[in-house]
């Protein structure tokens, strides 16, 4: 399930290296970027997919804990997956984009997974429905979730029938036959796609995310918004002929490495050792300070208590980066100079490997905010040009708009007018696609130029 929270944490900007407040509050002064017409929609074109970076031995540890256990921590007694050709049909409201999206999906699962699955009409069964649906509609039901699949129905209506029954527990499938994946049609184009690739995934095959992967969408610290050569190569082994639905832990443990060494050949000459474990008490911590339901200095405890966990453990990983990085997007309304302190930590720690851009990306975002608010045009600019090739491989326009934005910003401070308009009108295509609507977008666009001292004067 795609939490609210999470989803807000990936593309929240009003917070992002506020400017001062006080006497000297900033006050956005209008220009003519407001008054510019929005362009066409960019969307992106042929994916960039990395190969997987771990060894086969830390693939198969992955691979088990993602296979049979919930994200809930119930385990799962045997595999289950659906058996020979699976087809998929959307249903209700579906915006335009979305079937594109849809469809660039299921070719992705096929080329890159090699899953036998095909689309179908929407008056025809088939094995995962897909429904839209307006989101005060779902969300009455489901409060938290932004989307979410649930195993042996077809529509809405069962699910308003059925959910607090048996059919929806995925502990009592013996083979997967039917599965209902429900998205709002009423959000951003961005955020559609990204509940497309993650809840058709877990239709597909996992259930659980783990804090530890730092290059999959099966990981609830949402960096990744689209299925990643990591995720294709976890899909491909979920099918491979060797495993069928049934099986024990024990028995598909006993095939994965003959699978891995098929399928994936480079991962038994490199990559990195499995990591340990992740402690409950870090789990506990990061979704109380990145929840809904926790006051400020409680949600702040939580990450603190996080980064003491992480540092305890002696962990540089991913964990580590995104509990410094929590930290720092929750210190952001009170104390600047923490927050500065933990996304440069953040920083560290996703610069220090490959396999993780894309979340030193989103940290530099931040620091982006931060240089292009406390004057520092060049440095704003240098740092969003760091952070942009990996933003685009990872195909979220919705970073890739905010960077763009900053860098227009620090470009137009530097008396570089017609490269800013230039870097901005390109912004904006992409803000259409990870924003979505005008108001939206033009909302971001002022939120961001007011952090540029041009763009403020003193309050009386």
């Amino acid at each position: 399930m795609r939490s609210v929270a999470a989803l807000c944490l990936a593309i929240a900007l009003s917070a992002c290296g506020a400017p001062p407040s006080g006497p000297e509050a900033a006050r956005r002064v209008p220009t003519a970027t407001d008054l510019l017409p929005l362009p066409p929609m960019k969307t992106f074109g042929a994916p960039r997919v990395n190969a997987p970076m771990a060894s086969n031995t830390a693939i198969t540890r992955d691979f088990l804990e993602l296979a049979f256990q919930m994200e809930s921590g119930r385990r799962l007694p045997i595999l289950t997956r659906f058996e020979g050709p699976i087809t998929l049909r959307v249903t209700g409201t579906v915006p335009a984009v979305a079937r594109a999206d849809v469809a660039r999906l299921i070719g992705r699962l096929r080329n890159e997974a090699g899953i036998d699955v095909t689309q179908v009409p929407s008056d025809r069964a088939a094995s995962i429905t897909v429904e839209f649906l307006p989101r005060k509609r779902m969300q009455a039901l489901v409060p938290q979730a932004a989307c979410f699949v649930v195993p042996r129905l077809t529509s809405w209506d069962e699910y308003r029938r059925s959910r607090r029954g048996p059919a929806v527990d995925w502990t009592t499938l013996e083979t997967r036959t039917r599965a209902a994946v429900f998205v709002p049609s009423d959000t951003p184009p961005q955020e559609i796609r990204d509940c497309l690739h993650e809840e058709i995934a877990q239709a597909l095959g996992p259930l659980n995310d783990l804090y530890r992967l730092p290059d999959s969408v099966f990981n609830d610290d949402n960096f990744h918004n689209v299925l990643t050569g990591f995720d294709m190569l976890i899909l491909r082994a979920y099918y491979a002929p060797e495993l069928s639905s049934g099986m024990s832990m024990e028995e598909v443990a006993m095939r994965l490495p003959g699978i891995l060494s098929r399928i994936n050949p480079r991962g038994g000459r490199a990559g990195y050792a499995p990591p340990e474990p992740t402690p409950h008490a870090f789990v506990e911590a990061i979704e109380t300070a990145l929840g809904p339901h926790a006051g400020a200095s409680r949600r702040k405890s939580a990450a603190l208590k996080a980064v003491a966990i992480a540092e305890a453990e002696g962990w540089h990983d991913a964990r580590a980066g995104f509990a410094w990085f929590a930290l720092g997007r929750l210190s952001l309304g009170s104390r600047l100079d923490t927050a500065l302190e933990a996304f440069l930590k953040a920083r560290r720690i996703y610069g220090s490997g490959s396999g993780m851009e894309v979340q030193a990306a989103h940290v530099d975002m931040q620091l982006a905010a931060f240089a292009l608010s406390a004057g520092h045009a060049e440095d704003a600019e240098a740092i969003t040009l760091r952070a942009l090739p990996a933003v685009a491989d990872a195909e979220n326009a919705a970073l890739l708009a905010t960077l763009m934005l900053i860098r227009a910003e620090a470009l137009e401070a530097q008396g570089r007018a017609s490269e800013a308009r230039a870097v901005r009108l390109d912004a904006l295509g992409w803000a259409r696609y990870g924003f979505g609507g005008e108001a939206d977008i033009r909302r971001r666009v002022s939120e961001i130029a007011a952090l540029s001292p041009a763009n403020r004067t003193r309050v009386p």
